[in-house]
């Protein structure tokens, strides 16, 4: 119990951190420019490294201890968000500056995510991984879509001095909390620097990611699914002050529809997959996110909206939970930290191109046409989804999982309370 506590908490504190970051870093920049560009730059700084920089993330995950790496990695994070605070009370800060350390700070999340990402097998008894998971998309949820936006603004109000000195607290409680997990993080079996190269593991990780039928049909599903919550999310503004007359407030409980939803699908994943099975609680992620699209081209309300959205919310909670647990019981030990890195990066690196054709669509087409092109995409995905995430299949990962816990897990059972 005492690691799932670790690890639930680390993820809360860092991203509640992350969430005031996110807010502090552009809040500052405004204050040195005008330019829309450069201001929305430093917010690219703080996501391009899950394009850039997630295969590399995964080998050092595999290298090396992951305990280790992620604190190594936090206080990274710390230190960058500890220049700007000083450059903030001494009146030093600049663009540059700030582009450096929202670089920093994005590749030490990456880093961070690869790291503890694969390090959760080995901290938790295999029966309790999808309630660990859960635990830890909750937090994700919670901090990302509440708290953190919430918490940030405030202390923005009050000053940036105030915002990155809460962050870098974040930070360094995160860095402590990682120490009190008990157990042996450093992959088994895992390469060695100087054994292999970068890129040979680099392709040896994106290779079994590939070839197994029903991880590649996972992530290139939630690949699609990721582009269409990105494209919802850059639409949603203008579609609810031109379509849905909302006043910002009005704006705020209309997306925050989609954190209550993820909270929601945390709390009941172990419910929805006695009653459902696990394969059909995946497939609700599917028509969450078909609906979030959808029913904007058709239902211009805002509690139809809201409503959709908060389908959307839990049934993406219920496939990030379900979809690690299935890939921490098949995935071998030395490869988990690349194909952890692997499947991020391509979730998150579709984000950027669907908000710029998002963008498009919507100029030329208009709003209603741009949402209904990704309510196709996440349409289409059903037939292949059916055809590969098989009862068979998922059973045999569910008979791989039974094999992990009899065995003990040996990692994680040593590591119990």
């Amino acid at each position: 119990m005492r690691n799932e506590g670790a690890l639930v908490g680390f993820t809360a504190i860092t991203n509640l951190a992350d969430g005031i970051g996110r807010v502090a870093l552009p809040i500052a920049a405004m204050g040195l420019t005008t330019s829309p560009a450069l201001i929305t730059g430093v917010g690219v700084t703080l996501t391009l490294p899950w394009l850039l920089a997630s295969l590399h993330a995964g080998v050092l995950a595999d290298r090396g201890d992951r305990r280790r790496l992620a604190v190594v990695a936090n206080l990274v994070r710390l230190g960058a968000v500890g220049v700007l605070l000083a450059a903030a009370l001494l009146g030093g800060l600049s663009l540059p500056l700030l582009y450096g350390a929202g670089l920093t700070l994005g590749v030490a999340e990456v880093v961070a995510s690869a790291a503890i990402g694969a390090l959760v097998p080995a901290a938790v008894p295999a029966r309790r991984l999808t309630r660990a998971n859960s635990w830890i998309a909750g937090a994700e949820t919670l901090m990302n879509e509440f708290t953190g936006p919430a918490v940030g603004g405030l202390l923005v109000g009050i000053g940036v001095s105030v915002a990155l000195g809460s962050a870098a607290a974040g930070f360094a409680l995160g860095a402590v909390l990682l120490t009190l997990l008990a157990g042996r993080f450093r992959a088994e079996g895992g390469p060695r620097a100087g054994e292999t190269s970068v890129t040979g593991e680099i392709r040896e990780g994106l290779a079994f990611l590939w070839n197994h039928r029903l991880l590649r049909t996972l992530n290139l599903t939630i690949t699609v699914l990721g582009a269409s919550w990105a494209a919802w999310l850059a639409l949603l503004p203008l579609y609810a002050i031109r379509e849905l007359r909302l006043d910002p407030s009005g704006y705020g409980l209309l997306i925050s529809a989609i954190g209550i939803g993820g909270l929601t699908g945390a709390l009941t994943t172990a419910l929805v997959n006695r009653l459902l099975g696990v394969r059909w609680a995946l497939f609700a992620d599917l028509i969450g996110t078909f609906l979030m699209v959808f029913v904007p081209v058709v239902l211009p309300s805002a509690w139809a909206v809201g409503a959709a959205a908060f389908l959307g919310g839990m049934g993406g909670t219920l496939w990030s939970v379900n979809s690690r647990t299935i890939a921490q019981t098949i995935v071998p030990d030395r490869l988990l930290g690349r194909y952890t890195a692997a499947g991020r990066m391509l979730a998150y690196g579709a984000m950027p191109p669907a908000t710029l054709l998002a963008g498009f669509l919507a100029q030329f087409a208009g709003l209603k046409m741009a949402f209904a092109v990704f309510a196709v995409a996440a349409l289409v995905l059903v037939v292949p989804f059916l055809r590969t995430v098989t009862p068979a299949a998922l059973a045999q990962s569910e008979t791989d999982h039974e094999k992990l816990a009899e065995s003990g897990n040996t990692a994680g059972m040593a590591a119990v309370n």
